[in-house]
């Protein structure tokens, strides 16, 4: 699908409101039933994406097929990784990736990341080509906690002092493959705490975002990352720099759930956290990903 150029969105022809979330990330859809959006509003949906980096609708009361057809507008799905009970998926639908701490009868977890803090991340940016967008649509939550946390990395860039960016300008960060976003070891794979050797993939610290042209940084995940071609200690300085800079207040969005929203956003132009909740607390949110066509590019 061919999105609108981001200066070209225009919705006066549909019955939509538009508000910001905040003054440069982020905005609030009003008036649209997913389950029915059609080619053309699908559109306009993406040049939205595009140009705010995040989109929320609220109210939307949506099946695994109903999520897997509206996120197909954006491009081919990934597949659900396995989580940490070895299971993967919706069943039938293997692009739907189920987020819990709920137990089913077997006493296993249902989903995944179960009820802690997930830390500051950019999804699965281990691979080699990380994927393009995530939605996360929420269908039970717990009465406090378990908001989900947005951080704009434009404004992060854009803002960064000189001293940091002529550090980081050229080189490339490693991204850990070994952990997922709540700390559990990653299938196939072993526990390291080097961020020199384990595993992961190199991206360029400022990137070059294909559809905006803006640069953007490009971070990922703080645990195991590593500046490529610096000593250790002063990647750590670095990278721990970067981190405070990139998800200071300022520059992040705290969203809290309400039952049917579905938010949406740009991996290549965002960082995302959640906060913990209560345990005894029933979560249950379903998440597809748009793949990306090609590599992070550098700037």
């Amino acid at each position: 699908m061919n999105a609108l150029e981001p200066t070209m969105v225009d919705i006066n022809k549909f019955n939509w409101t538009v508000r910001n979330i905040t003054p440069s990330l982020g905005v609030e859809v009003q008036g649209v039933d997913l389950k029915n959006v059609d080619e053309i509003e699908a559109a306009t949906i993406e040049a939205l994406f595009i140009k705010h980096s995040a989109l929320l609708f609220r109210g939307q009361r949506l099946e695994a097929h109903d999520l897997v057809r509206f996120s197909r507008f954006f491009g081919n799905l990934d597949e659900a990784p396995v989580n940490e009970a070895g299971k993967t998926a919706v069943e039938g639908f293997p692009e739907v990736y189920v987020i819990s701490n709920i137990k089913g009868g077997d006493g296993k977890a249902v989903g995944s990341l179960g009820a802690g803090e997930a830390a500051w991340h950019t999804d699965m940016s281990y691979l080699d080509n990380p994927p393009r967008a995530s939605l996360l649509y929420s269908i039970e939550i717990p009465p406090t906690g378990g908001n989900t946390w947005l951080a704009g990395m434009y404004d992060a860039l854009d803002q960064l002092p000189s001293n940091l960016r002529r550090e980081i300008e050229g080189r490339r960060i490693k991204h850990d493959g070994t952990y997922n976003s709540a700390g559990y070891v990653r299938q196939g794979l072993v526990e390291s705490d080097d961020p020199v050797t384990c595993a992961g993939t190199f991206h360029p610290a400022i990137c070059r975002h294909r559809e905006t042209g803006r640069e953007v940084l490009f971070l990922g995940r703080r645990r195991n990352a590593y500046v490529e071609g610096l000593p250790l200690a002063q990647s750590e300085r670095l990278l721990d720099d970067l981190w405070q800079h990139a998800t200071a207040d300022h520059l992040s969005y705290s969203h809290e759930w309400q039952v049917g929203d579905v938010l949406m956003w740009d991996n290549r132009a965002t960082l995302h956290r959640r906060d913990p909740f209560d345990n005894q607390a029933r979560r249950y949110m379903l998440r597809t990903q748009i793949k990306d066509k090609e590599r992070p590019e550098p700037a």
